[in-house]
């Protein structure tokens, strides 16, 4: 299938690990010009050094999702660099390592919260110019259950569900707002790598308890992302689309 994102300019956040990374590569393979931001100024310029290598459009900077001021002026640098925006993907979360202290809580809300709606608003003047102009947020599995132990990181990412709403009902018909949720994923350095290395009993675990019997695979998000980024998917806005495999429980209307 032809997605129609040739030529689109796609601004990605988080962008050098795990999803974020798989999103970039698909949207740059796809036809989009590229722009990348995290907050590790290296891997920020391999990710663009390597896209260009492969032939396509990509430019990047360091940005920190919690400092509001530095992630406004990226998304606006960005859409300057690409001449607009047509597509923002938020992807940067807190999740390594959030606890139930007040710590984690300020961190989850900075980043995970706070960062997406940042970057949202200082993107929607230019999307708003976009004839095809969509925002994903990249979601957790985790907001629609009570999983793990008591902790800031569903709570918080959980606040995005009637935020992308809103985002969808306000800017229509001109932006479209979505969040796409994974479930467990796993890639090398990830959260269920550490998880597989150092508690390999409660990985093994993990995998039992999904229907698949297996994780999802960064590329495998990537795949929804780019789909309900795309104008394929035209008529869909406001959506919470999970990525989990069946894993959650609940009959989610």
């Amino acid at each position: 299938m032809d997605l129609q994102l040739n030529g689109k300019r796609a601004v990605v956040v988080g962008a050098t690990r795990g999803i974020g990374r798989a999103v970039s590569d698909l949207l740059a393979h796809e036809g989009c010009r590229v722009a990348v931001g995290a907050r590790d100024a290296v891997q920020v310029d391999a990710t663009v050094q390597r896209l260009r290598a492969d032939g396509h459009q990509a430019y990047g900077e360091r940005v920190d999702a919690a400092d509001h001021t530095d992630l406004a002026r990226f998304v606006t640098a960005m859409g300057e660099t690409l001449e607009g925006i047509d597509i923002l993907v938020y992807a940067p979360t807190a999740a390594m390592g959030a606890g139930n202290d007040e710590a984690s809580w300020h961190r989850g809300i900075a980043v995970d919260l706070m960062g997406a709606v940042t970057a949202c608003e200082a993107a929607v003047p230019l999307l708003q110019q976009s004839q095809a102009g969509a925002i994903v947020l990249i979601g957790t599995a985790s907001i629609v259950e009570a999983v793990g132990p008591r902790r800031a990181y569903n709570s918080v990412k959980a606040a995005l569900v009637p935020y992308a709403k809103f985002l969808a009902r306000d800017l229509a018909p001109t932006i479209r707002a979505n969040i796409v949720s994974p479930g467990m994923v796993y890639f090398d350095g990830g959260v269920w790598d550490a998880v597989r290395q150092v508690v390999p009993d409660r990985y093994q675990q993990a995998i039992a308890r999904n229907p698949m019997r297996r994780m999802a695979t960064p590329e495998e998000v990537a795949n929804a992302v780019a789909f309900i980024a795309s104008p394929k998917a035209s008529f869909i806005s406001g959506a919470h689309l999970l990525c989990d495999g069946a894993r959650t429980e609940g009959v989610h209307y």
